[in-house]
């Protein structure tokens, strides 16, 4: 083992010992929690590193990265049953290219990309890019705060229906980012109310997106069942992948 995996190696233990202390003290099993790690910015051997660990999820916020990414990790790994996750905001005309490596998109947060993303997969599904329809989760938009993207609250319910009405998108829940200058505790408490709401009327929309390096344990006490964990993993950014 190289100096770099004992270090990703380490961190990785000192990550799932949080979630699992977080998930003690807030009376929930820790294989409800799912670890997704965000390897932006990081080559695609640390990532690598990660999938030997057992970290199957990885999560990528730019497509230009991403698809790339995704590409050498099929020849690092043949076989690996890797699921990666787009978490950045996503133009319309990369709908097409990011259904080539995304299972899973958790930044849908407007009609037109939902309606993009609806039109991609069925043309990808009936090209052979891809082989099972797309998951996906509304970015939703605690404080309303345009600049940061994200569907405000109040119109998450209208999204999720246009989701539905897709044959080839399968929605799976929200995601978040606690907004800045708002207590993490604050936004979590508010986004859980809204997550329930929602899955009272869609059944699917199960997961709850929300968590982070610095405030995972926060997000698991109001019921995240995913933290999306960089740095603590794999430390400052900087590095650039090759």
């Amino acid at each position: 083992m190289t100096d770099r995996s004992a270090e990703i190696a380490a961190n990785l233990a000192d990550v799932r010992a949080r979630i699992d202390a977080a998930c003690a003290k807030a009376g929930r099993d820790p294989a409800d929690v799912r670890l997704l790690a965000v390897t932006k910015t990081f080559p695609v051997q640390d990532a690598a590193t990660l999938v030997d660990l057992g970290v199957l999820d990885l999560a990528e916020n730019r497509e230009q990265e991403a698809g790339p990414k995704a590409e050498a990790m099929a020849d690092l790994r043949p076989g690996a049953a890797v699921r990666w996750h787009m978490v950045g905001r996503l133009q319309r005309n990369k709908a097409r290219s990011v259904l080539r490596w995304a299972t899973q998109i958790q930044s849908v947060d407007s009609d037109r990309l939902v309606d993009a993303l609806a039109k991609a997969t069925t043309a990808a599904l009936a090209a052979g890019e891809r082989t099972a329809p797309l998951e996906v989760l509304l970015q939703a938009s605690v404080d309303g705060d345009p600049e940061r993207g994200g569907c405000p609250l109040e119109g998450l319910p209208a999204l999720a229906e246009r989701v539905i009405r897709s044959s080839d998108l399968r929605l799976r829940g929200i995601m978040a980012v606690a907004p800045l200058g708002m207590e993490p505790s604050a936004a979590f408490e508010r986004l859980a109310g809204v997550a329930g709401s929602l899955r009272a009327e869609f059944p699917s929309a199960v997961e709850l997106s929300c968590g982070m390096s610095n405030d995972l344990e926060q997000a698991i006490d109001y019921g995240s069942t995913c933290v999306r964990v960089g740095t603590a993993l794999l430390g400052g950014r900087g590095l650039a992948s090759p």
